[in-house]
């Protein structure tokens, strides 16, 4: 990358990390672009380079905050050398779950987002990343000793489950507090994953 790039990348991030403290401390309706951009010691002209609107970093800023998530989930499977796509699944979202419980405003802020984030961040905001989820989990799935169906429903269902049901069980401790309900979370999760599964071709 080179000092152009990485002064693109540089002022982004300073966007990102400014009007995410702000539609934390004062709310989307509250921040303006210009409150954005005087904390980001930037020229409005800058962030429309970036942004369409405010609308538009908070929609791509989800997409940023859940990679995030996801990356240093899989660095933390890495370091872990957890085989088997149902274990490595469940690892990754034991890692998030266990990230968003003592950080409440970053749940809030993606709330039921994952999916879109996971999935959909192309698609949706044209926000793309180094280490797209989608082809993370699509990786896992090619390396791993049984084959899949219609993977792509699998994973969806996997996430949207893990999304809307975590966040319940976090915020509100329904059906149970979250360190009660992961075990069925995670049942639920295995079973999925087999339903999905073919046959073993090892």
């Amino acid at each position: 990358m080179g000092k152009i790039d990485e002064n693109k990348k540089r002022k982004k991030e300073t966007l990102f990390n400014s009007a995410y403290e702000l539609f934390l401390s004062k709310g989307i309706n509250s921040t303006a672009i210009s409150d954005i951009v005087e904390k980001a010691g930037v020229a409005k002209g800058t962030f429309y380079l970036y942004f369409k609107d405010k609308y538009d970093i908070r929609n791509k800023l989800i997409v940023h905050k859940t990679h995030e998530l996801f990356r240093a989930a899989k660095s933390a499977l890495d370091d872990a050398q957890v085989s088997g796509l149902d274990a490595q699944l469940i690892f990754i979202m034991d890692h998030i779950i266990d990230t968003l419980v003592v950080n409440i405003p970053l749940l809030n802020f993606i709330s039921k987002n994952l999916v879109m984030g996971a999935l959909r961040s192309v698609l949706l905001t044209g926000e793309s990343t180094d280490a797209d989820f989608y082809e993370i989990f699509l990786d896992m799935v090619s390396q791993d000793p049984y084959e899949y169906e219609d993977v792509d429903v699998m994973l969806f269902t996997i996430v949207e489950l893990a999304g809307s049901a975590g966040y319940n069980s976090i915020l509100y401790k329904e059906p149970l507090p979250i360190h009660q309900y992961k075990p069925f979370l995670y049942r639920s999760v295995r079973l999925i994953i087999d339903s999905h599964r073919v046959k073993n071709i090892s």
